[in-house]
């Protein structure tokens, strides 16, 4: 990876971690699940609004946490929406593959475009401890999508 693609990629997570869209309660989730990172104390509840048909209409989130989960958290939620739930846990397991080894996953190819937008995450590779920061939104989600209510990441 480049110095200046090394920059980019800081530069987006930092935007999602100061400035996170979808960081607010979701009054009309169907679903909703709470994530906790014991190693570094992030925590976030994940709301998602699931139509009949499966479709994420909509995914937000509130909770605390460190850059790189808040980021995270922020992208998830931009990406989800208009996804079915098998897209949201496809998803889900690209971009643990993203976060954890260095082979590229394979995905559909209309999730193609999203996943590329995560590579930005792909960095805690590198860093075991903060895989768990990226992927406990994720975590969450798919929790909450499963009807779980609590995960934790320890």
């Amino acid at each position: 990876m480049t110095d200046d693609l090394r920059e980019l990629y800081q530069d987006v997570i930092l935007d999602h971690g100061k400035r996170p869209r979808n960081r607010r309660p979701l009054p009309a989730a169907n679903r909703q699940a709470h994530g906790h990172n014991p190693m570094c104390g992030d925590t976030l509840t994940v709301f998602l609004k699931v139509d009949e048909a499966g479709i994420v209409r909509e995914a937000a989130f509130v909770g605390e946490g460190c850059a790189i989960s808040m980021a995270s958290a922020s992208m998830m939620t931009e990406i989800l929406a208009g996804k079915s739930e098998a897209e949201a846990r496809a998803l889900f397991h690209a971009f643990h593959t993203l976060c954890t080894e260095e082979e590229e996953t394979e995905v559909a190819e209309n999730l193609r475009d999203d996943l590329d937008r995560l590579q930005v995450l792909s960095g805690v590779r590198q860093f075991p401890v903060r895989v768990k920061c990226a992927t406990l939104a994720w975590h969450t989600m798919v929790a909450a999508i499963e009807g779980h209510e609590t995960i934790s990441t320890g």
